[in-house]
């Protein structure tokens, strides 16, 4: 029991999670204010914005549905952070895994949407609603591109378990290379969930506010931003253990060291094409998904299942 409750609430759960989460957003801030030529903020200034938001007070409108309105972060926040403990991050082996746990990190990284989308319905404000209606619009858009092309991954090492897919690649040396389009398309997939340039549509401060984010505000607020962190580095770490599952058997250390250098360079990635890219509308995000990024994620699942019945016997 005492070591279930380490894991949950210290290492790798909640406070290893929210030290990671402040760390992660200063380095995207930062980096994506050099890459505008702009300094950026200081190093403690994600913790320092967090406990400013604790301080302040939570405003819900008379209209609003106060229970699903003050639930739905936390709900966001549980699903991203229960996510985290399948995924290996020291070794080829999760804490707790079981066959079919990559369905289940999938399904969980499905949840914080789901709570946003609720959220901003049920706040019943004009802006909250469309950001909400498009964040679940979205969600139809890069959701089966980012299956497929973990699906690619899974087939080659025949296995829906995150561990023994590691053990897979680590036994075969150099496969990971054949799922790099896969890895393309889950990152651009993993842009649209994050809800980053150029998909932050649900958000969209020019146009609506701050979409579904408009009526949050204090404690809650600081939750939803938590959430968003959390699943950052969760999205992440998946990618990194679904298309990278190389360093994981070099011993403990080592192996965390390889996880949190691979971690770093996928949201350095993702910070990269934020600052390069502008927004998408809404029906052009749709049509680039379902008719480019799609193909490309379909594609990869054909030549995998080639691969895999020529060389994997």
């Amino acid at each position: 029991m005492a070591q279930i409750l380490f894991h949950i609430f210290i290492f790798p759960g909640i406070l290893f999670l929210l030290v990671m989460s402040f760390l992660i957003e200063f380095i995207d801030r930062k980096l994506h204010a050099r890459l505008q030529n702009r300094v950026g903020p200081p190093w403690f200034q994600p913790l320092a914005d967090f406990i400013k938001l604790l301080g302040k007070e939570v405003v819900i409108t008379d209209e609003a549905d106060v229970t699903i309105f003050r639930v739905m972060p936390l709900v966001a926040l549980t699903a991203a952070v229960t996510a985290f403990f399948y995924i290996p991050l020291w070794g080829t082996e999760a804490i707790y895994s079981f066959n079919g746990d990559l369905i289940v990190v999938l399904y969980l990284l499905t949840l914080p949407t789901l709570s946003f989308f609720l959220g901003g319905w049920y706040s019943r404000s004009v802006y909250s609603a469309i950001g909400a209606t498009r964040a679940l619009t979205q969600l139809f858009a890069y959701e089966v591109p980012l299956l497929l092309s973990v699906l690619a991954s899974a087939l080659l090492a025949g296995t829906w378990s995150l561990s023994e897919l590691t053990r897979f690649y680590d036994a075969h040396p150099g496969w990971w290379l054949f799922n790099l389009v896969g890895f393309v398309v889950a990152l651009i997939a993993l842009l649209g969930k994050l809800e980053k340039v150029p998909f932050d549509i649900p958000e969209a401060e020019t146009e609506i506010v701050a979409g579904y984010l408009t009526e949050y505000s204090g404690s809650l607020y600081a939750f939803i931003r938590l959430a968003l962190n959390v699943e950052m580095i969760v999205g992440s770490a998946l990618l990194a253990a679904v298309f990278f599952p190389w360093g994981l058997s070099c011993g403990p250390l080592a192996g965390f060291a390889f996880f949190i250098l691979k971690l770093l360079v996928i949201m350095a990635l993702i910070t990269l094409l934020r600052s390069a890219l502008a927004r998408l509308r809404i029906d052009q995000m749709i049509q680039f998904c379902w008719k480019y990024v799609s193909t490309l994620a379909f594609a990869q699942v054909i030549a995998t299942l080639i691969f895999k019945g020529v060389f994997v016997k």
